[in-house]
C-alpha cells in the first residue's frame, strides 16, 4: 500500500514502434526537448531496463530519466512510479522498448503495450517508412486492431512518419495513413546526421558523449520543434489514471536514522547504470550518499559505511581505472572491513583482480575479460548466500546485459542462482558481486538491510570507517 500523495493527473504519451531501429529514441527524445522549449515541465521515462536512453531523456528534460519495467518492479508498481516521477510536471513522455508487443514472454509481459495500458496512456507509433508506401495502412491496420490480449488493447493515437525520403513518399505515406483513419502527427526526413555514437552494448551514454550529447538533444529537439505537430500530439495525450504516487520513505520504512550511514556510490563517465529511485531509496532508509568518480578521486569519503558500485562501461576506461592506485586500494581495504558493498555488472568488473590485464581493485580473486559474445535477458534468481542485501533463498527477477566474462564465475559463496544456468556471482564477507542488474525499486527490503547493515557495522566497531 503506499500512502504518497495523489499525483497531479499529468497528460502522458507512449512513443513506440513496429520494431526496434524505427527511431523511438529520436522522437521521443525530441518530444522531450521540443515541449520542454515550449515552457512545459516534461517527466521522462523510458519501458524496460535501459539505462542509456534515459540519459538522453534527462539532457532533454532537464529532470531524471527513469524506467518503467513491469517484468522488475511487477505491473503493480508502474503507475505509482510514474505518478511519483511526473510529480510537478505538466507532461509525461514514455519512450518504448523493442517492437510495441514485444515483451519477456510470449505473452507480450513488460511490453510497451503493456505500461500503455497500465497507464491509460495513447501510443504515437514511430515508423521507419524507408521503403515501403501504400503498406503502410496495412502495418497500421495490423498494429491498431491487435489484441495484446490480459486487457492489454492499446489506442494508437497518431503516427509519425520517419526517415522519409521526398514530397511525394510524404503525400503517399499520408494517404495510406488516411485509408486507416489514423492520424499523421509528423513527418521526419532522412537526417543520419543525428546518429548518436554508439558501442558494444548501444548508444555511448550521454556522461561520456559530454557537449555532443547536448548537441545531439538539440537536434533531435529541432527535428521534432519543425516537423511534429506538438499542439496535436499534446492533444491526444491522456492523464494518468488518479492514485498514490510511489513512495521511498514508505517502501524502505525508515528505520535507520537520516544521514546515519554514509554510502559512497561509484559514479562519473565510467559507471553510469543506475535507477533515480536507488539513491531515494538509499536516502529514506538512512543513508548520506556521497558520489565518488573513480576516474579522479582517489580515495573514499571519509566516514564512509557502505559502498554501491554500478554497472556502467569500465571497459571502456580501464587504462584510467587502473592507473587510479589510491582508489582501488581504498576499495580493496574498505572491502576487507567487512563493510557492506554493493557491485553490478560494471561494478563486479571494477572489483576484479583485473580487466583485460589491466589490474583492478583486487577484491575478488577474479579475472575479467571483454568476449565478442553478448548476454542478455531478464533472470529469474534465487539467493543462494545471505549478505547485506538479500537473504538466502530470496528470489528476485533481475536483468543481466554484458560482453564480458569473469573467472571464475562463481565464488565459493555464490550470489545467484537462476534456471538453466549456473551460480554466479560472490558473496565474500559484506561483499556482493553480481552480473545480475535489479531494480531497487522491486526490492526496496534489500535497500533498508543494505543500510541497516552499514549503520549497525559503525556501531558495533564504534568506529568510522575511512
Amino acid at each position: 500500500m503506499w500512502r504518497g500523495p495523489v499525483a497531479v493527473r499529468v497528460r502522458t504519451v507512449v512513443v513506440g514502434a513496429p520494431a526496434s531501429g524505427s527511431g523511438k529514441t529520436i522522437l521521443a527524445t525530441g518530444l522531450m526537448g521540443a515541449l520542454r522549449r515550449r515552457g512545459s515541465v516534461v517527466a521522462p521515462f523510458k519501458v524496460g531496463p535501459d539505462y542509456i536512453d534515459p540519459g538522453y531523456h534527462g539532457l532533454a528534460a532537464g529532470r531524471p530519466g527513469r524506467n518503467l519495467d513491469p517484468v522488475l518492479v511487477g505491473a503493480d508498481q508502474i503507475a505509482p512510479l510514474a505518478r511519483h516521477g511526473a510529480s510537478g510536471a505538466d507532461v509525461a513522455v514514455v519512450e518504448g522498448v523493442m517492437g510495441l508487443f514485444d515483451g519477456r514472454l510470449a505473452d507480450g509481459y513488460g511490453s510497451t503495450a503493456q505500461v500503455a495500458a497500465l497507464l491509460g496512456a495513447p501510443v504515437v507509433l514511430v515508423v521507419d517508412c524507408r521503403g515501403q508506401s501504400r503498406s503502410l495502412a496495412a502495418l497500421l491496420h495490423g498494429f491498431r486492431s491487435f489484441d495484446a490480449g490480459a486487457g492489454q488493447r492499446v489506442r494508437l493515437g497518431g503516427v509519425v512518419l520517419n526517415r522519409v525520403g521526398s514530397e511525394r513518399h510524404e503525400a503517399v505515406l499520408r494517404a495510406a495513413a488516411d485509408e486507416v483513419g489514423l492520424p499523421v502527427l509528423g513527418a521526419l526526413p532522412r537526417r543520419d546526421a543525428l546518429a548518436v555514437p554508439s558501442r558494444h552494448l548501444g548508444l555511448v551514454t550521454a556522461a561520456e558523449h559530454g557537449p555532443a550529447a547536448t548537441a545531439a538533444v538539440a537536434a533531435m529537439a529541432d527535428l521534432v520543434e519543425h516537423h511534429v505537430d506538438l499542439d496535436a500530439v499534446l492533444r491526444i495525450a491522456e492523464p494518468l489514471p488518479p492514485g498514490p504516487a510511489w513512495s521511498a520513505a514508505d517502501a524502505v520504512g525508515a528505520r535507520t536514522p537520516p544521514g546515519r550511514a554514509r554510502t559512497a556510490v561509484l559514479g562519473g563517465r565510467a559507471f553510469t547504470f543506475g535507477y533515480a529511485e536507488h539513491v531515494e531509496l538509499l536516502e529514506a532508509a538512512g543513508a548520506e550518499v556521497v558520489v565518488v568518480d573513480p576516474l579522479r578521486d582517489e580515495a573514499l569519503p571519509p566516514g564512509t559505511a557502505a559502498l554501491v558500485l554500478p554497472g556502467g562501461f569500465p571497459e571502456e576506461h580501464v587504462a584510467d581505472l587502473g592507473a587510479n592506485n589510491g582508489l582501488r586500494a581504498a576499495v580493496r581495504t574498505f572491502a576487507a572491513s567487512g563493510a557492506p558493498v554493493h557491485a553490478e555488472c560494471g561494478g563486479l568488473l571494477y572489483l576484479c583482480a583485473s580487466l583485460d590485464g589491466v589490474p583492478m581493485c583486487g577484491v575478488l580473486p577474479a579475472r575479467a575479460s571483454m568476449t565478442r559474445r553478448l548476454t542478455l535477458g531478464y533472470r529469474d534468481a534465487v539467493a543462494l548466500t545471505g549478505s547485506p542485501l538479500f537473504a538466502a533463498g530470496e528470489r528476485v527477477s533481475g536483468h543481466e546485459f554484458h560482453r564480458c566474462a569473469v573467472t571464475p564465475r562463481a565464488g565459493t559463496g555464490p550470489a545467484w542462482a537462476w534456471r538453466d544456468g549456473e551460480p554466479e556471482g560472490v558473496v565474500a564477507g559484506g561483499v556482493h558481486a553480481s552480473f545480475l542488474h535489479t531494480h531497487p525499486a522491486g526490492n526496496p527490503g534489500s535497500v533498508a538491510r543494505f543500510v541497516a547493515a552499514a549503520a549497525a557495522g559503525e556501531r558495533d566497531t564504534g568506529t568510522v570507517r575511512s
